[in-house]
């Protein structure tokens, strides 16, 4: 295990934001997860564990302890019948190389979440989800390394606990886990309507109406690139903030307000409010503070444009949440974790 030291975290968020950590490592397998990790602890280091760093936050100080960045491989086929087939994937998989690997065997599940940048292993962490699919669908178990037994462990979906961009991994147990594999269980059946709405619109305005795990992805890919930024070109942590979650009475106050308001109705009564839109209609999108753009064609997204550390971009965020908030009264939440010990 090659452990390195002073090495900068915005060579490794696509933010490109954050100070040095301390030390640094990759674990290729569960194995070396776990010496890692212990030998860390023995020196009363804190460790923080990394994927793909698109969807985190480095902050100027940088991380006084060991961060480990997860690469381990494997797509493996355990259990296959009539109408589906489950896979399991190493959590330093690349995501997208999974979903396309899956879409080329014809099985549907994660095809919408195509051109989500990460790893397949904090795929469940923030239950990742894109166009009306989530992770936890298609999720059947995970395994991970249990830092407060040492010992590893198989995590069942109903373990994980999860709700709109939350789990237990950034909920009550955030630092316990290191995720070393996920288990997925993918149907043989062809995608059905109905889409998400906005993916329905790209599919009739293209007089798409047969639909394949190929079209549904390629659909994707499409609407992505016109409505992210590549994080590889422009600086960017992908959607910044979560969509809004609040109470059936807000939501109605907020259509006599604003009667051109999108919402979408939950499971448990409560309305789901485009962050974006808010963000828009309250006069930002394309604006730039401290050196953070808000994203001209989305305004869900931050980019880097000019920021030279984290205090730029925590004081773009603030002023944004508050021009939101006393704009329509709703508090946006941060979407992207944070690097801390």
């Amino acid at each position: 295990m090659d452990i390195r030291t002073n090495i900068p975290l915005k060579n490794f968020t696509t933010m490109r934001l954050g100070g040095p950590a301390r030390f640094f490592a990759d674990a290729h397998s569960p194995a070396e997860a776990q010496a890692l990790y212990r030998n860390a602890k023995q020196q009363q280091l804190p460790v923080f564990i990394l994927g793909g760093g698109s969807n985190l936050l480095a902050r100027d100080e940088g991380f006084d302890g060991l961060v480990i960045r997860m690469r381990i491989l494997g797509f493996e086929v355990i259990a296959d019948d009539l109408n589906t087939t489950t896979i399991k994937v190493g959590a330093g998989e690349i995501w997208d190389s999974v979903v396309e690997r899956t879409v080329s065997m014809n099985l549907s599940g994660i095809e919408a979440m195509s051109a989500i940048p990460g790893t397949a292993g904090a795929a469940p962490v923030q239950n990742v989800g894109a166009y009306g699919q989530e992770i936890a669908e298609t999720l059947i178990s995970l395994e991970a390394y249990d830092t407060q037994n040492d010992a590893f462990a198989v995590l069942q979906n109903e373990d994980c606990n999860f709700s709109y961009r939350h789990s237990i991994f950034r909920g009550d147990q955030q630092g316990r886990y290191i995720i070393t594999s996920i288990t997925l269980q993918l149907s043989k059946s062809l995608p059905a309507p109905p889409f998400y709405d906005t993916l329905q619109s790209y599919l009739d305005a293209n007089n798409i109406s047969f639909y394949t795990q190929q079209t549904i992805r390629d659909a994707v890919k499409t609407i992505r690139a016109e409505k992210l930024p590549d994080p590889t070109v422009i600086a960017n942590s992908g959607s910044f903030f979560k969509n809004s979650i609040i109470d059936a009475w807000r939501a109605n106050e907020l259509r006599q307000n604003f009667p051109d308001i999108k919402m979408f109705e939950m499971a448990d009564g409560r309305m789901k409010v485009p962050s974006g839109w808010l963000i828009e209609k309250a006069g930002l999108k394309g604006s730039v503070s401290h050196g953070i753009r808000v994203y001209e064609k989305n305004a869900l997204v931050l980019v880097n444009e000019a920021a030279t550390g984290y205090q730029d971009l925590a004081a773009a965020r603030e002023e944004i949440i508050s021009k939101v908030r006393d704009t329509f009264q709703v508090i946006i939440e941060q979407e992207p974790l944070e690097i801390t010990a």
